[in-house]
């Protein structure tokens, strides 16, 4: 297993549509616990393979309180959306230490391939149904600040400009 590098909002390369797995292969599989270990390490709960500069339709998610509940969703598509919304203060990998109010369906259906490349239908409600969709947004080539005001969005985009050029 290996820690893989985030990319930082603004890349452009977090704007790239993600392609569908083609196979749950060795590869995959790799990629599967490479992503895990980081989103673990990074103190996250989600994680999509577009922020690890791997543009295929990957995701892994961890909401419990004792981070032993991965879930891998592969291929993931959404079956249903509730109507009812939710707004709550979202966080992201990519975009470090910036939290700021999403509005989202409260609940979801979704179908995915899991790991071992079974199909499986998922039911999501509150934390887990956000998490769900912000990450396959990142598939989509969106980051939630996308869903924030413009002024907003250039705030936050010229303060990690300024956060990267100070690591360097």
């Amino acid at each position: 297993m290996a820690l893989l590098p985030i990319l930082s909002y603004p890349d452009p390369r977090l704007h790239t549509v993600a392609q569908a797995v083609k196979a749950v292969d060795d590869r995959i599989r790799g990629l599967i616990s490479d992503m895990l270990e980081t989103m673990y390490e990074a103190n996250g709960i989600g994680l999509a393979a577009t922020q690890v500069n791997i543009h295929e339709r990957l995701i892994v998610i961890d909401v419990s309180e004792e981070r032993n509940q991965p879930m891998v969703l592969i291929n993931p598509e959404v079956l249903w959306l509730s109507p009812e919304r939710v707004r709550g203060d979202e966080g992201c990998l990519s975009v470090p230490g910036i939290y700021d109010g999403v509005e989202r369906a409260r609940a979801v259906k979704i179908q995915a391939l899991d790991g071992a490349g079974q199909l499986r239908t998922i039911e999501a409600e509150d934390l887990l149904a956000v998490c769900i969709q912000h990450e396959m947004d990142h598939l989509l080539g969106k980051v939630f600040v996308e869903y924030l005001s413009p002024l907003k969005r250039n705030r936050i985009k010229t303060k990690m400009l300024k956060a990267q050029r100070a690591e360097r």
